[in-house]
């Protein structure tokens, strides 16, 4: 077990016990751990799954796991087993939160319902992550991302005008799942200082995919209209859509209108901004076609990275319309620190930037099980 070299990190000395697999519930550990928390992490004994999910494979595991699991000790559990429930109430003695992700009634079955824990662990912050929750229509179903996107109304505004609902090409909701329980957790160990109380933190997929809907949820809100899906151009603003270039594409998100006359004095054709059709935000969602077809040909002169500059150094939020490979390897990733690299380990890094206690790398993602015996060695249990 190493231990940290670099700083003790914000969240030193807290004690988390991760039951969670796959990605909202690792993820959301991982965020405590890259900041100092000791981290758990007990898998079933047929491992996560997604230590399969590849390729790509390291050593046997694949990249998605390695990618949210890092900071962490590796232990292997079977919690159905007395002697698995024995480990985790010993290793829940002296810890302050724990993360789980089983379906509602798994822990129940086990003995270890959210009321008896918090009565042997008064202290304790128990964060459970789920589909549905546990009661109401949908109460105690599996949750899934892609199925939270389908049916929480992401996938219906996602996509072509005149095209199929799309998925959003990563996993946003169990991502934002995981930050909103990071956040939850954050809560209810400050709140701990005052009541000297911990408390049961009911997440779900379905509850963070709605809170995902702005704007089309206000929108429907105030106007009655059902959002439609819009492509990369914004329901609410125009320009804020990508273009083509001579040399790339380019994502122009123009909010106001000193910015659209910017915009205009740039591509040359600062008449732009005093043509009826264009004065105000309004006008110009009302004209967007004739707006696009405006801009296309002045867009086209130009190559997207260098014009994104100059747009951004005049106060124009524009983007060239990178990959995965061009943004990893841009300058100001580099700059801003956002890979880790030990060995031939890289990752994204934590985006927390903390001026005293940044986030570190501690330790790597663990092979299955790789830490059992050096913890079992610290605990009082057979």
């Amino acid at each position: 077990m190493n231990e940290p070299l670099a700083t003790t990190g914000a969240l030193h000395g807290c004690k988390v016990v991760d039951l969670s697999r796959v990605l909202g519930g690792p993820y959301c550990t991982q965020i405590l751990a890259d900041h100092g928390a000791d981290v758990f992490k007990i898998e079933p004994p047929s491992g996560d799954e997604t230590r399969g999910w590849g390729p790509p494979f390291q050593e046997g595991t694949a990249s998605y796991f390695l990618g949210v699991n890092r900071n962490k000790y590796g232990l292997s559990l079977d919690l159905s087993a007395p002697e698995g429930q024995a480990f985790l109430k010993a290793l829940l003695q002296d810890a302050d939160v724990l993360v789980e992700n089983f379906k509602p009634g798994t822990l129940e079955k086990w003995g270890l319902s959210p009321a008896s824990l918090q009565k042997a662990f008064p202290r304790l912050v128990h964060c459970r992550i789920t589909g549905f929750g546990a009661d109401g229509p949908l109460g105690g179903l599996p949750g899934y991302d892609a199925c939270a996107q389908a049916m929480c109304g992401l996938m219906s505004v996602n996509g072509d005008a005149d095209g199929e609902p799309t998925r959003v090409g990563l996993p946003v909701v169990d991502m934002v799942t995981g930050l909103n329980a990071a956040l939850a957790i954050l809560m209810a160990i400050n709140e701990r200082h005052r009541s000297d109380r911990g408390q049961f933190l009911d997440i779900t997929l379905f509850d963070c995919a709605i809170s995902l809907l702005h704007p089309h949820a206000a929108n429907y809100f105030l106007s009655g209209k059902i959002p439609q899906r819009t492509g990369n151009a914004h329901p609410n603003i125009s320009p804020y859509e990508s273009f083509a270039t001579g040399e790339g594409e380019i994502f122009l998100a123009v909010g106001n209108n000193r910015q659209f006359a910017l915009l205009a004095e740039v591509l040359g054709q600062p008449d732009l901004s005093s043509d009826a059709r264009f004065l105000s935000n309004a006008d110009r969602i009302a004209h967007r076609d004739a707006l696009r077809q405006t801009l296309a040909p002045l867009l086209s002169r130009h190559q997207a990275t260098d014009l994104a500059q100059v747009l951004l150094k005049k106060g124009v939020p524009a983007a060239p319309v990178l990959n995965v490979e061009q943004l990893l390897q841009h300058p100001h990733t580099r700059h801003r620190g956002m890979v880790l690299e030990e060995g031939d380990f890289r990752a994204i890094a934590s985006p927390i930037k903390l001026s005293r206690t940044p986030a570190t790398l501690r330790r790597l993602p663990p092979a299955f099980g790789e830490h059992n015996e050096a913890v079992k060695a610290t605990l009082s249990v057979d």
